[in-house]
């Protein structure tokens, strides 16, 4: 029997993208600016162990676009706020759609919504630790293709609930 191949779902090609994982890096005024171009999964892990090196306490954003819910807290301990992304990466780099800051007077770290990482800073310390973690550096990422929607916008209650359950954890205040 002869088997016909099926072309995955245009969320599959969007989730794994070719080529090397790298990141960009310039000055802008005062400010250090990085930005991660990687697999979903591969983002989120980033986000995760690169937040060891926050500041004890910081504030954290959360926004779900899917539910249009948000949560802030302020100086939240940075293992617990570790100990919730650590719970939530697989169905973050799964289904995309959720905003998390990590916010100090120095660093601010975020996953966006299209699982893309970005560092702002006010220190060039960055750079040197996404190097560390095999990325390469690059004068420009690839961008996204103009024709689709950047993050697959069906309902995911399974990671609304997660998220809005970490935030509880966290006691956050609703934004």
């Amino acid at each position: 029997m002869l088997f016909r191949y099926k072309r995955p779902d245009s969320t599959v090609w969007k989730r794994f993208r070719s080529g090397q994982d790298g990141f960009t890096f310039f000055r802008n005024g005062d400010i250090y600016e990085a930005k991660v171009g990687a697999n979903a999964e591969r983002v989120v892990d980033l986000f995760y162990t690169i937040s060891e090196v926050m500041a004890p306490a910081v504030d954290v954003y959360i926004h779900d676009l899917r539910s249009q819910m948000s949560w802030t807290g302020e100086t939240i301990a940075l293992p617990d706020i570790r100990d919730a992304v650590a719970r939530l990466k697989v169905p973050l780099a799964t289904f995309g759609g959720v905003e998390v800051t990590l916010n100090t007077a120095e660093d601010q770290l975020t996953l966006g919504a299209e699982l893309e990482l970005y560092i702002y800073s006010r220190s060039d310390r960055w750079v040197y630790l996404l190097q560390s973690k095999n990325l390469e550096e690059r004068g420009a990422l690839a961008d996204r293709g103009w024709g689709g929607q950047s993050w697959d916008r069906t309902p995911a209650p399974a990671l609304s609930d997660a998220v809005a359950a970490a935030a509880e954890r966290l006691s956050l205040k609703s934004a």
